[in-house]
């Protein structure tokens, strides 16, 4: 097996470890918005792209005869875990997962952007579909995110301004 391929692997495993860790994050944001609308609705539409990305990004390791790494998603999951924890201390707890979510998403666009580009250099054409598809779905929810920054804030800041309890979820 070439290099470039034993790479192209590694890095799907990372990415299928990412969206398990999406997964986790996402879930425990969605479980505390309470007075958050358009935010929780569209972290639950995302959550279950993330749910299909992580399937995708499986079939295609599955198709090329590669599991998942257990231990990456594993650690990947308990990172989500201990982060989406330490939200619940947060005075701002939807500013931080605003941020959070926003940084992530970035991560994820640069992802998908490599695993394209080394799928297209070993000749992994249905790699480089799933990939591309994933890329376009994250592309979507960091935008979605940055549109809405703003509002959010301001949502935030009236929130606390009257019910500091109540903005922070």
């Amino acid at each position: 097996m070439s290099e470039a391929r034993e790479w192209l692997i590694q890095w799907l495993r990372d990415a299928h470890a990412m969206e398990e860790q999406a997964e986790t994050i996402l879930a425990g944001q969605l479980s505390r918005l309470e007075h958050y609308p358009d935010l929780s609705k569209r972290i639950r539409e995302h959550l279950e792209e993330t749910k299909a990305q992580a399937s995708r990004l499986k079939a295609c390791l599955d198709r090329i005869g590669e599991g998942t790494s257990t231990l990456k998603d594993t650690g990947g999951k308990l990172m989500a875990f201990a982060q989406s924890a330490s939200g619940v201390f947060a005075a701002d707890e939807v500013m931080k997962g605003s941020l959070a979510s926003y940084t992530f998403e970035h991560m994820e666009i640069a992802s998908y952007t490599i695993l394209i580009a080394a799928a297209e250099a070993v000749g992994e054409k249905d790699v480089v579909q799933v990939c591309e598809q994933n890329l376009r779905e994250e592309i979507a929810m960091a935008d979605w995110l940055k549109t809405h920054l703003g509002p959010t804030t301001t949502k935030f800041l009236n929130r606390a301004e009257a019910d500091s309890d109540s903005a922070k979820r």
